[in-house]
Order: C-alpha cells, then structure tokens, then sequence
C-alpha cells in the first residue's frame, strides 16, 4: 500500500528547524511521503534572518505542475509564502483543484495554512500586503488556518482574545486553530479550534517549558496536515499534531544546539503509527 502524500509549500532554513527542513522530517515521522514547492531561500540561524530570495513566480508554479500533475497529493500544507505573487497563485491552484474534484468539499485534498508572516526572531517575513492577500485569496479557499496568537491579531486587525479571533477568522470560510496561550499559571497550552458558524473550542495540552522552539509552528501545521491526509477529522489530526510537537519540544528541552533559540527536535524517535482510513493508488 502506497503512502499518503503530502505538499508543503514554503521557504527553505538553512538552520533546518523551520520552513521545508521541518515539514519533510515531519512527513516522514507521520508515515506520509512529503514533495514540496519552494517559495523562498532564507539564510537564517538559530538568531535570526539575515537574507531572503523569494523564488520567481513561474519557478513556484513550475514547481506546482511537477507535484500535482505527477503525484495522489492528499494534503497541502502552506507555510512562507512572502510575496503576494505568491499568496495569490496558491489561492489560484486550491480553487482550480476545487473545480476538478467538483466543490470546495472533502473530496479535494485539505489544505493547511500555517499563516508565516514574522519568525521567532521577529523578522518580518511578509508585510501589509502578504497580509491582505492573505485575507483576501488564500483563507477563504483553505480548509484549516493555524496562526498563533500574534498572527491571529495580524490577520484579524486586533488585538483580541483567542476564541474571539478563532470565531472571526473562521467567519471568512475557514476553520481556525489559533495555537499557543499563556502557559505561565496553569503547566498547560490552550489551543482554539473554531469551524464556521460554530462556537470555538478549547483544545488543552501539557506546555514543555524550554528556549529549543525554532520550527514549532511549522512542525504544528505540517502534522496537522499529515494527520489529515492519513483521513483523520479535524479535531482529532489536531490534538495529534499538538501531542506529536509536545513530544519532539520534549527531546530537544535541554539541546545546546545553536548560539539562540535552538531547533525543536526532528528525530525520527518512536512516535504511534496513525490510524490510516484512506488507501492512495
């Protein structure tokens, strides 16, 4: 039996803890086969960004023809996408996948938004107009948008609690996993998962305190989207992912990898198989 396939379309790090680097290890320690689109080259470290290529946009649609005219892609995961060029083709491809498999439905691959606009170190990895396409192209078309709390507010134009931004965002077609909260007071994260026209939800889970969170967003989405391309609902496939990130921040707390935030880890460490209820050709 062939294994799912998955495509993340996304920047590269050269530091190998975020962008590509992280949603292939991720593919692999989930059981699905993972091809990528590259949107952008970044010299970045443990410190920061210090340069960035966007990819030419005939380069990324290239790329787009390669992976969907040739492989059974069974989930789309979107990280950096930097330019509005960019925001804009996927938007582009996700409707013309639509009309071939007939609807904005199930039967189309899910696609997962991981909203990548400023990185850990505060770089600014997409500006007022990668955020307005955003809005406007790419979330009304996705299945699942995953932004933390500031990007949540980014997205939404304010400051307001999670829920409250999970229940906005979600009003524009998608559903919203707003990830994070203070773990501070209670040892614990609270995820917000909203699904349009229904109240969020709380998704709790064990924090694990620790400075070796570089690629965390990015390990989220991408086993989020793994998760579903093994055909799990969306609830479960998020609580998975939320445990998988657990995990690996978990093996990599104490690392002294790097001279600031260091990886979180992408070992292939023992991990359960996922229940797979889709066979691909």
């Amino acid at each position: 039996m062939n294994p799912p396939v998955a495509l993340t379309i996304a920047g590269t790090d050269s530091g190998g803890a975020a962008g590509t680097a992280a949603d292939l290890a991720t593919f692999a320690a989930l059981g699905v086969h993972g091809a990528c689109v590259i949107t952008a080259v970044t010299a970045q470290d443990t410190t920061g960004v210090s340069d960035i290529h966007p990819v030419p946009h005939s380069a990324i649609e290239a790329q787009l023809d390669a992976v969907l005219d040739d492989l059974p892609v069974a989930a789309i995961k979107t990280g950096m996408l930097g330019t509005v060029a960019a925001v804009e083709a996927i938007a582009q491809r996700v409707v013309k996948l639509s009309v071939a498999h007939g609807s904005l439905s199930a039967s189309q691959p899910p696609v997962v938004v991981d909203p990548v606009l400023v990185a850990t170190s505060g770089a600014v990895l997409g500006g007022e107009d990668v955020r307005r396409a955003y809005v406007d192209h790419l979330l009304p078309v996705a299945t699942v948008v995953t932004p933390n709390l500031d990007e949540a507010r980014a997205l939404a134009g304010h400051d307001g609690s999670p829920e409250e931004l999970a229940t906005q965002l979600a009003g524009l077609g998608p559903a919203v996993v707003v990830t994070g909260g203070d773990p501070a007071a209670t040892g614990e994260c609270t995820d917000w998962l909203a699904e349009p026209g229904q109240p969020p939800i709380p998704l709790r889970h064990p924090a694990v305190p620790t400075s070796n969170d570089h690629g965390t967003g990015c390990t989220y989405s991408s086993a989020l989207a793994a998760h579903l391309a093994h055909g799990a609902p969306l609830r479960e496939a998020a609580e998975h992912a939320a445990a998988y990130v657990a995990r690996q921040l978990a093996t990599s707390r104490h690392w002294t990898l790097g001279r600031g935030r260091g990886p979180i880890a992408h070992l292939f460490t023992d991990q359960p198989s996922p229940t797979s209820t889709k066979e691909t050709a």
